[in-house]
C-alpha cells in the first residue's frame, strides 16, 4: 500500500468511526433483511363526548337520544351487550320526568325481578313515547300548511335551515311538495 492510500483509508476510518458513534449504523451485508411489514400501529380515535345529563324535557328529547346512539355506534366495543346500552344511557336520567321515568324503570324491576326494556329498540321506543313531543308530527304539519309560516324578514340561510328541518321532520321528500311548501 501507498503512504497516500494509507492515508486515505486513516482518514476515512476516523469519519466512519464518528459517524457510527454518533449512533448510525451499518448495512451488514451478511446478514438477511427482513422484508416484512412493519407492525401495525394502533389508531387512535378521537375523544368521545358523554351525551350531557337528560332531565325529561320533551323539546330535548331527540338531541339526547341521538347522542347516546351516536356515542354507542362509535364505541360498541364498551357494551357487552343491550342491557348495558340501557343501563348507561339510564346513568344520564338524573332530574325532572326522566329521573322519575328511570325510578319507575328500576320499581318494576325490583316487584318482578326482570330488567323490563330488554332490547335497545324497545328502549327507544319508550324513550319516543315518553321524552319526544307527542303532537310533533300535527305541529310541523300546521306550519307549513299554514298561512303563518314564512321567510318575513329572516336572512335566507336561517329560513331555509328551519324549512329543511321542518320537511325532515315530517318526512316530505316528493320535490313538487317542497316546492308547494316553501314560501
Amino acid at each position: 500500500m501507498s503512504e497516500n492510500s494509507i492515508k486515505f483509508s486513516l482518514s476515512n476510518s476516523k469519519q466512519r468511526g464518528s459517524w457510527l458513534n454518533s449512533g448510525h449504523r451499518t448495512l451488514d451485508t451478511d446478514t438477511p433483511v427482513s422484508l416484512s411489514p412493519a407492525p401495525p400501529t394502533r389508531r387512535t380515535r378521537p375523544k368521545l363526548s358523554c351525551p350531557p345529563d337528560f332531565n325529561g324535557e320533551c323539546h330535548n328529547g331527540h338531541a339526547f337520544l341521538n347522542s347516546c346512539s351516536l356515542y354507542i355506534r362509535l364505541a360498541p366495543e364498551q357494551f357487552q351487550n343491550e342491557q348495558e346500552r340501557i343501563l348507561w344511557t339510564l346513568t344520564f336520567f338524573k332530574r325532572g320526568h326522566a329521573a322519575k321515568w328511570s325510578e319507575n324503570v328500576f320499581c318494576q324491576e325490583a316487584d318482578t325481578g326482570v330488567f323490563p326494556i330488554q332490547t335497545w329498540g324497545e328502549f327507544e321506543q319508550q324513550f319516543r313515547l315518553h321524552f319526544f313531543l307527542a303532537n310533533a308530527e300535527a305541529d310541523v304539519i300546521n306550519a307549513l300548511e299554514g298561512t303563518s309560516y314564512h321567510q318575513g324578514n329572516q336572512i335566507v340561510d336561517n329560513y331555509l335551515d328551519s324549512f329543511q328541518t321542518l320537511v325532515s321532520d315530517i318526512g316530505y321528500t316528493d320535490p313538487r311538495t317542497l316546492v308547494v311548501k316553501f314560501q
